[in-house]
């Protein structure tokens, strides 16, 4: 499904406010929330519009520190295989301060976000929960310093003013 201008007014309306509802969004489009409801739920169903969420502010909850680990999984033993990637991923997920995993190509196998309160913190959950899971290999840890969200590809589709 390729959306077509109204369906990028919906859009771009919920980047910017994602708890607009049918009727707000259809006032800001030009169209009857029946129509509206109906063309939200077929960008749900072609998958273009997954749901909405909600961000939090970590430093006023106290979380005032961000470190992205890259993580290499060891080899086992004599037999020279890895430990399970599914496994691993299952494991380091349930830790509650890493927020996202990501599996990449490259030197490391994974790159982790990972909220503490402070560097101590930090330090506890990287010692008692991350290193002693199976399969860690290498870690390298980057405290993350200033953080500054630029447009990418999509947001410039959706801020731009439409064509046609």
């Amino acid at each position: 499904m390729t959306p077509d201008t109204t369906d990028i007014a919906l859009l771009r309306a919920l980047t910017r406010d994602a708890t607009l509802g049918a009727a707000d969004l259809a006032r800001l489009v030009g169209l009857s929330q029946p129509a509206t409801w109906r063309r939200l739920k077929r960008l749900r169903e072609a998958g273009i519009l997954k749901g909405a969420r909600l961000d939090l502010d970590a430093k006023a909850l106290g979380f005032g520190v961000t470190v992205f680990l890259g993580i290499k999984l060891a080899t086992r033993g004599g037999s020279g295989g890895r430990v399970s990637l599914e496994d691993f991923e299952r494991a380091i997920s349930a830790i509650p301060e890493v927020q996202r995993v990501d599996h990449v190509l490259g030197l490391y196998d994974y790159r982790v976000r990972v909220t503490a309160r402070d560097i101590a913190d930090f330090e506890r959950v990287l010692r008692r929960r991350i290193m002693t899971l199976p399969g860690v290999g290498d870690i390298e840890s980057n405290v993350l310093l200033s953080e500054e969200v630029r447009e990418g590809p999509l947001d410039a589709l959706l801020t731009a003013p439409p064509s046609g």
